[in-house]
């Protein structure tokens, strides 16, 4: 077990038990680091048979678990019964994260790392990661909170972990702000999704189309839309009175998801304006462009 300092008492309010699973290669072990870093005591492929035993010699600390389907005694419905007997009988307060991926982006993982998966054996990548995605698929459909790694870096994966579990002292409401693409898909992780495809699109200048919303010129030519300015005041009033009741409910990290055509300029720009209409607020965000070009940024979670 690996064991780092737990939080002090003031900054729990109750001890916690998570368990980490889902496919391997989306970010397991990241997302059990995570949790130790925040003062979990962290154990990855434990039985499931052993599951509570630890739990009721641990219950004064807040633990994370990680179990897939490389676990020994590994059932799916084991572990389920496990979870629902704990968060009916442990004192301590229960979660269940599942990590998971696309496929094709878990074949590219392994590719570039070059390491077997578990299930695969002789077979070729996607069958093994098909196999253990049947294995897992009654776990996705009942955990508490699912994280798609897909586009992620592991350093939005650890945010979003350690935003979502963190101690009381680390329990005010993250926020995140996410511009993307819609022609590259909806950001599954998004809790609010705002289409800003209405707005004069700078990929119709050529002096502008290799640029981003960060450049001064594409903010210039976005601000000079008389629309900009509405959906500015009309979103951060959307916004403003919405948040605080999030954060009541117990939310601890929220994702406003900002989208355009390409997510190379008009929802990278618009993002930039909330942030900086967040930090005049004095609330601290965490930014991310995903679909801007950008060096590529590989994710690297080894064969969890």
């Amino acid at each position: 077990m690996n064991s780092q300092a737990s939080p002090s008492q003031d900054d729990q309010e109750q001890p916690r038990f998570v368990v980490v699973t889902g496919m391997s290669g989306a970010g397991k072990s990241i997302a059990l680091q995570a949790l130790a870093d925040v003062g979990f005591e962290t154990v990855d492929n434990l039985p499931v048979a052993l599951i509570s035993a630890i739990v009721a010699a641990h219950e004064d600390h807040s633990i994370a678990i990680g179990v897939d389907a490389r676990t020994r005694d590994f059932d799916a419905g084991a572990l389920l019964s496990v979870v629902e007997a704990l968060r009916q009988q442990s004192k301590m307060k229960v979660g269940f994260v599942f990590v998971d991926a696309d496929t094709d982006v878990l074949v590219q993982r392994y590719t570039e790392t070059r390491r077997p998966h578990p299930m695969a054996k002789e077979r070729p990548i996607a069958d093994g990661i098909e196999i253990e995605r049947r294995l897992l698929e009654p776990m996705r459909e009942e955990v508490d909170f699912l994280v798609d790694t897909t586009r992620l870096a592991p350093a939005d994966l650890k945010r979003i972990v350690q935003g979502q579990f963190g101690g009381s002292g680390q329990r005010c409401m993250q926020i995140f702000l996410m511009s993307f693409g819609f022609r590259n898909g909806l950001p599954r992780d998004a809790d609010q999704v705002l289409d800003v495809r209405f707005l004069k699109n700078p990929h119709y200048e050529p002096t502008l189309r290799a640029l981003t919303g960060q450049d001064e010129a594409v903010g210039a030519y976005i601000e000079q839309d008389p629309a900009t300015h509405l959906f500015i005041e009309r979103a951060t009033a959307l916004l403003e009175p919405l948040l605080p009741l999030y954060e009541r409910e117990g939310k601890s990290y929220f994702t406003i998801a900002i989208g355009c055509t390409g997510g190379q300029h008009r929802s990278v720009y618009i993002v930039e304006r909330l942030k900086l209409w967040f930090t005049k607020k004095g609330v601290s965000v965490d930014v991310r462009h995903r679909d801007m070009p950008r060096h590529h940024v590989q994710f690297i979670s080894g064969p969890r």
